[in-house]
């Protein structure tokens, strides 16, 4: 069976951060097929995965996470893991998995980069 993890900080919305993000929606397929909520994961800090340094994550157990925002490394990570990460507009996270698994694509954000610099903002000058 099809294990999808949302991040969700609320349990109601896709929320962003998916690294720092502590609190997880499981949803997958129950035995007539419809999308149920199979679990939920309310993770200590120690283990969003901006603090994880270990070797096995409760997440790596999924075969897809969607979110609304992942930086590069958060994506690396859990592909090596062999878990596919979705960065989503999308809001509803039962709508959300049922397009994707479904095979309908999902409204996408860009992956963020957070150690990114941003540009300074220039004050305006008066003429």
């Amino acid at each position: 069976m099809m294990k999808i993890a949302v991040t969700s900080q609320n349990f109601r919305t896709i929320t962003p951060h998916a690294g720092k993000c502590r609190r997880f929606l499981i949803l997958g397929k129950n035995d007539q097929g419809t999308l149920v909520e199979l679990d939920r994961l309310d993770l200590p800090k120690a283990m969003a995965m901006h603090e994880f340094k270990g070797l096995q994550h409760p997440l790596f157990e999924f075969d897809v996470l969607l979110t609304a925002s992942a930086g590069q490394g958060f994506i690396r990570r859990l592909q090596q893991e062999q878990v596919e990460v979705i960065c989503t507009s999308a809001t509803d996270p039962y709508r959300a998995a049922a397009d994707y698994l479904e095979g309908k694509p999902l409204p996408a954000v860009e992956p963020h980069d957070h150690h990114r610099q941003k540009a300074p903002v220039m004050p305006k000058l008066d003429s």
